[in-house]
């Protein structure tokens, strides 16, 4: 017990705006790379690509994520500091309080953690766990976590196995869900039911209720807005997510977009008879009674 209170006492939190953001749900675009012709970081586009979200009404930026490409943390390039700043400074500009700054990390835990730490200084609320790591097991990936959340909150990712992701299963993600710092998932496995495997796996965690669920399935945009997912929880069922928007469609822009499927779902699901349990041996399902009403999403580029 005495090592369980140790551990909480360590365990980061969210700013309380951003909190309320992640948790609202919000466009967290997946920030790309600007280069010059000869490769080299391009600092003026790269401010730029980040304005340019935040013009477009994003509640956020990841930044040092796939889309932002793994390798600017390789020595040759040694691009992932001044990245990560760049952005950091672009949202201070804006004075904004809510903006969500989601930094990703990746590498064995030795790596992850020192990222972590850098983020943190500069001013980074969670980071987004690259799940991709060479020779790590499940177990490895779980432990890699517990040790990055004690410096900063922890976003799951669930990266596509096209692009180096592992498979991982329900009981990895409620284990993964259980830890205290963790604040959101992203799924990206581009697959329905590696997705739902998810789902399943962070409501059986028991900490549905504090855990954002967002969508990087860059296939199923749309349908993933207008997704309810019925699963079985200890207490009921996830929070609705929201979703990471890596690229803009339709002639909208992400917000709108996200807000018409919104409310389309929420419209749907109003006009849904809903069961009613009343016997103690069965499960509770997806119980809407005091929640709206289903795990929602778009897409991330990474």
């Amino acid at each position: 017990m005495a090592g369980s209170t140790a551990r909480t006492a360590t365990v980061p939190s969210l700013r309380p705006e951003a909190a309320a953001t992640l948790a609202r749900g919000a466009v967290i675009p997946a920030h790309p790379l600007a280069l010059t012709a000869e490769r080299a970081l391009d600092e003026r586009r790269q401010r730029a690509l980040s304005r340019y979200y935040l013009d477009a009404g994003a509640g956020g930026l990841a930044v040092g994520v796939h889309t932002t490409q793994f390798e600017i943390r390789d020595p040759e390039h040694a691009l992932f500091e001044p990245v990560l700043a760049l952005a950091a400074e672009e949202m201070d500009a804006r004075g904004d309080a809510s903006l969500v700054r989601i930094a990703g990390v990746a590498g064995d835990t030795a790596q992850a953690v020192a990222e972590a730490e850098l983020a943190r200084s500069l001013g980074y609320d969670a980071v987004l766990v690259s799940p991709r790591v060479a020779g790590a097991d499940e177990r490895a990936l779980l432990e890699r976590a517990r040790a990055v959340g004690e410096v900063l909150p922890l976003v799951g990712f669930y990266l596509q196995t096209a692009i180096g992701g592992p498979v991982l299963d329900r009981d990895f993600w409620r284990e993964f869900a259980a830890i205290p710092s963790v604040v959101a998932v992203k799924a990206a496995p581009f697959d329905r039911y590696r997705t739902l495997e998810l789902v399943r796996g962070v409501a059986a965690s028991g900490r549905a209720d504090e855990i954002a669920l967002y969508t990087g399935n860059d296939d199923a945009i749309v349908a993933d807005l207008l997704s309810a997912f019925h699963v079985d929880a200890p207490d009921g069922p996830p929070a609705p997510c929201a979703s990471w928007v890596g690229c803009w469609a339709s002639g909208l822009s992400a917000p709108e977009l996200r807000s018409r499927c919104w409310t389309a779902s929420v419209r749907r699901w109003a006009a849904t008879p809903r069961p009613t349990v009343n016997s103690d041996s069965s499960p509770p399902t997806w119980s809407t009674s005091t929640r709206r009403c289903s795990i929602r999403a778009t897409t991330s580029t990474g």
